[in-house]
């Protein structure tokens, strides 16, 4: 008896310490923030209620007073403005992942690459390079094979890199610029055909996470922050294509 009140006493206790941290994830990390995430709160017993978007939107909503105490970007230039501007905790970010760009069909065994040279091939889906860091580096990879132009009339821009693989999936363009974490698990690509472009074709997607100022006293907050860093975490985001 004795045991089971002192289990029920501990227990007790970490469902009171416990919190929750608002999460605002780029859509090309969400997979991997869910299985993170999990991981997290049997760890801490802290909840993350993660939000997906695309980090444009993301900049916007944070400066006009949205509720979010941590960020993952898809960039590091949105997290150092935050900072500059008095919406993040100075000195809190870091580079939690580098990302990879992939291009993509949902038809297996096609040499992706050719396809870009495929004058008959329908449309092609981006990430609004406006909003959407990938997108932008799908932009800079056209600009260096030199088959920007040809494409250009018939790109089709997601919101985000989301929106761009459900284009693709769905069918709505024929082939599309992803996420390479939207398309691998452990090293494998999960559906269709895809190449992975060299890193040397766009500048590298370095991915920051930083504290907000609304999670600057949230103890959720920060251990969620310092959570991206262990072993646990860093093993989940390179099964997903990212690099260190």
């Amino acid at each position: 008896m004795k045991y089971f009140l002192l289990s029920l006493l501990l227990w007790m206790t970490s469902s009171a310490m416990a919190g929750e941290v608002q999460v605002a994830v780029a859509a090309n990390f969400i997979t991997p923030a869910k299985v993170i995430a999990e991981d997290f709160a049997r760890a801490t017993g802290h909840l993350a209620k993660l939000a997906v978007g695309s980090t444009g939107k993301f900049y916007a909503q944070i400066r006009n007073g949205a509720p979010f105490e941590a960020l993952l970007a898809a960039d590091a230039t949105t997290p150092a403005r935050l900072e500059e501007e008095g919406l993040a905790v100075a000195g809190s970010r870091f580079v939690y992942a580098t990302g990879r760009l992939a291009l993509w069909s949902p038809r297996p065994g096609v040499a992706v690459e050719a396809l870009l040279r495929d004058k008959d091939l329908g449309r092609l889906a981006i990430a609004d390079p406006k909003l959407a860091p990938y997108g932008q580096a799908a932009i800079e990879t056209l600009t260096a094979l030199e088959l920007l132009e040809k494409w250009r009339p018939r790109l089709v821009q997601g919101e985000n890199i989301a929106q761009t693989f459900q284009f693709v999936a769905s069918g709505n363009a024929a082939l599309g610029f992803v996420a390479l974490a939207q398309v691998m698990r452990d090293g494998a690509i999960t559906a269709g055909s895809a190449w992975l472009v060299p890193a040397s074709l766009h500048q590298p997607i370095r991915q920051e996470a930083v504290l907000l100022a609304r999670g600057r006293d949230n103890p959720a907050a920060r251990s969620w922050l310092d959570f991206l860093h262990t072993p646990q975490a860093r093993q989940t985001i390179r099964a997903f294509g990212y690099e260190e």
